[in-house]
């Protein structure tokens, strides 16, 4: 698949950038490239592939789920200029 430089620039403006001439033939040199790419791999039969979070086939060593610290909310809370129901009260931002 090939992009023209009619796209590149639809692209550049959808985006907000400015590019020059040279910047639209870089880039549309570049994307086609990568586009190509993309087209390539997607011709490739994955049927009866299964997906994999890691190529190596390693598992992943997880410590225990366990409490290493007290519980220290309380002090915290009392830094705060106002709380309520255990909770830090800030002012409304958003309306």
């Amino acid at each position: 698949m090939s992009i023209d430089k009619q796209d590149v620039q639809k692209i550049a403006h959808l985006a907000r950038l400015a590019l020059t001439e040279a910047d639209a033939d870089q880039y549309q040199h570049s994307l086609s490239s990568v586009l190509s790419l993309v087209e390539q791999m997607q011709s490739v039969d994955t049927d009866g592939i299964e997906p994999l979070s890691n190529p190596l086939e390693m598992t992943q060593r997880l410590r225990e789920d366990i409490v290493t610290e007290e519980n220290r909310r309380d002090a915290f809370l009392a830094n705060a200029p106002q709380t309520e129901a255990g909770l830090f009260l800030v002012p409304k931002v958003i309306d």
